[in-house]
């Protein structure tokens, strides 16, 4: 009787664990999900980037008549537009012509949330912990803040980061939901932003690239090719009577060397079972995964874009606009503490503790970081991808070199002194990160020539005119409704995407960096009237030679507008 009573405690003991576990579970993901949405939103700039001006007015020229795959905001003429981010721009002016600036930044709040929720989730999902999953989402949305903004990129970031959590989940089960998932996605990215529909594939090839090298390394360690040789010698000989001595030298050949792989396979198990850094496994479920991956190749065939999604990234590279924006450029890890503190913690864990790292995960990290020294912009996929493979490496040290459990960690911290800590911690980390923004405006009137177009606006005649303006402040004026010269859609005046002569984006460039006669580009482009920064290089040339022919008719604090007057 003694021993059934101490039985039903014993049970009653483990389902109350059971029970204060899951409690506490439950509520450290509450916590780390309003705590993640409040630090996402402290991270989300107010002032608006030039992108998002033209996003409005390509999303509102959709509305009105289509993708018709030309530009009609510079006064250029007859420049192709390939529209590649349709959808993000259609969305975004329905927002914003509900709902103002307001909607703007109310939504890529929602955005910037929804994507560190997202990282959270796929972080403790994959690894089955939450608190080093909260540790980490804060530490990756911190890293990539800068590129948080209203730009399509950020629907990409989601979509990214679900893929990996779609790919892992199907390798792992096989089911088909799955596989809808990674297909949907693709199609998604050709809409949504198809100058990085190329990347969806590249988070592929990690585990594919495994799945092979296993596959080989079975082949020649289980002389797979000498037994099937060994096979068909058997087969072919046994087709003649004559050959039976032949064929029993041949079978017991066989058997030995299939005793000695057998030998071999016992002992190559328990070595990968227990490798000294790199896990090397042969998962068979690949084979389907590149199946669905063929099958997502033709996605990008599912927009109006005709063949744009597989052809924009590859006249990008081509042409001359990754070599004079800054987001495009060669990161210098020396100019980046905080990537570089990142990649010392990476290296520290593999070189000098015991953790053990999948090889799809090392070839994820090599080449992400290998994509990020290329161009720069890449930190944030590098950041956010490898998130999931710094958190397993932080779980394998934990295991390795200390006996501290997460879920006992997650219940202290679930307590209501570790709740008051954490939200102090988090809430005071979040107003340091947005108290320079509290007083911030839409537009910011050092950058965009607000009042200038006014009166470009009130007193010339745009049918008339045709502005020199420069790269930065572009996008707004189209917004304004004035003609350009140029702006941020740095493709649209690329020879590679133009098909025209004329390289318009480095004849700025040139200009700008007073490389070329600015002149001698006005005439080119029969320039009526300039727009400029009053500290820019052009603008103090023309204050020094103090040229009567161009007269002045607007300045305030950062802008002047000059009409251009022609020689007597």
């Amino acid at each position: 009787m003694e021993n059934k009573n101490s039985k039903e405690e014993n049970t009653n003991n483990k389902d109350n664990k059971k029970n204060n576990r899951l409690i506490s579970s439950v509520k450290f993901t509450i916590l780390a999900v309003i705590l993640i949405g409040i630090f996402c939103i402290a991270l989300t700039p107010r002032t608006l980037q030039n992108d998002t001006f033209y996003t409005i007015k390509i999303g509102e020229h959709i509305l009105q008549k289509g993708v018709d795959m030309q530009d009609p905001f510079s006064w250029h003429e007859n420049l192709p537009y390939t529209y590649p981010h349709w959808g993000y721009d259609l969305l975004t002016y329905l927002i914003y012509n509900l709902f103002s600036m307001d909607g703007i930044y109310i939504t890529t709040c929602i955005l910037s949330v929804v994507l560190g929720i997202t990282l959270y989730f796929v972080n403790s999902k994959l690894t089955k912990n939450k608190l080093i999953s909260f540790v980490i989402t804060i530490g990756s949305m911190y890293l990539i803040k800068s590129y948080i903004a209203a730009r399509a990129q950020l629907v990409t970031f989601i979509l990214f980061v679900l893929t990996i959590y779609l790919i892992e989940k199907f390798l792992d089960t096989k089911k088909k939901r799955y596989a809808v998932g990674l297909i949907i996605i693709p199609i998604l990215i050709a809409n949504m932003h198809c100058a990085v529909f190329p990347f969806y594939f590249i988070l592929y090839l990690p585990y594919i690239a495994e799945y092979l090298i296993a596959c080989f390394s079975e082949a020649i360690v289980y002389r797979k090719k000498s037994i099937k040789q060994l096979k068909n010698k058997i087969k072919k000989l046994s087709k003649d009577e004559k050959n039976k001595d032949k064929i029993k030298e041949l079978e017991k050949q066989l058997k030995e060397l299939e005793e000695k792989v057998d030998k071999i396979k016992i002992k190559r198990t328990k070595e990968l079972q227990n490798p000294y850094k790199i896990k090397l496994t042969k998962n068979d479920n690949v084979k389907w995964l590149i199946l669905v991956m063929i099958i997502c190749l033709f996605t990008g065939l599912l927009t109006p874009l005709g063949t744009t999604p597989y052809t924009y990234l590859m006249k990008t590279m081509q042409g001359n606009t990754t070599q004079n924006i800054n987001e495009h450029q060669p990161m210098t890890l020396a100019n980046d503490t905080e990537v570089m503190c990142t990649l010392v913690i990476l290296l520290a864990i593999l070189i000098f503790t015991k953790a053990k790292i999948r090889l799809c995960d090392l070839f994820m990290l090599a080449g992400l970081f290998y994509l990020m020294l290329v161009t720069k912009r890449q930190v944030t996929m590098f950041v956010l991808i490898n998130s999931v493979v710094l958190n397993r490496l932080v779980l394998s040290t934990m295991a390795e070199h200390t006996k501290i459990r997460i879920e006992k960690v997650e219940e202290k911290i679930t307590n209501i002194i570790g709740i008051l800590i954490i939200t102090i911690i988090m809430l005071v980390f979040s107003y340091y990160m947005v108290k320079n923004k509290l007083n911030d405006e839409y537009i910011d009137e050092a950058s965009y020539p607000v009042q200038a177009c006014d009166y470009i606006l009130n007193n010339i005649d745009l049918g008339k005119a045709r502005f020199y303006n420069e790269y930065n402040y572009g996008s707004y004026m189209l917004y304004r409704g004035i003609p350009v010269f140029i702006d941020s859609r740095a493709d649209l005046y690329d020879p590679k995407f133009s098909g025209k002569e004329d390289d318009i984006f480095m004849d700025f460039i040139n200009t700008s960096g007073i490389g070329k006669f600015y002149e001698d580009t006005f005439n080119k482009y029969k320039i009526t009237h300039i727009i400029s920064y009053k500290k820019s290089k052009m603008n103090m040339l023309i204050n020094k030679t103090k040229d009567e022919k161009y007269e002045e008719l607007y300045s305030d604090d950062y802008f002047v507008v000059y009409k251009i007057n022609e020689v007597k």
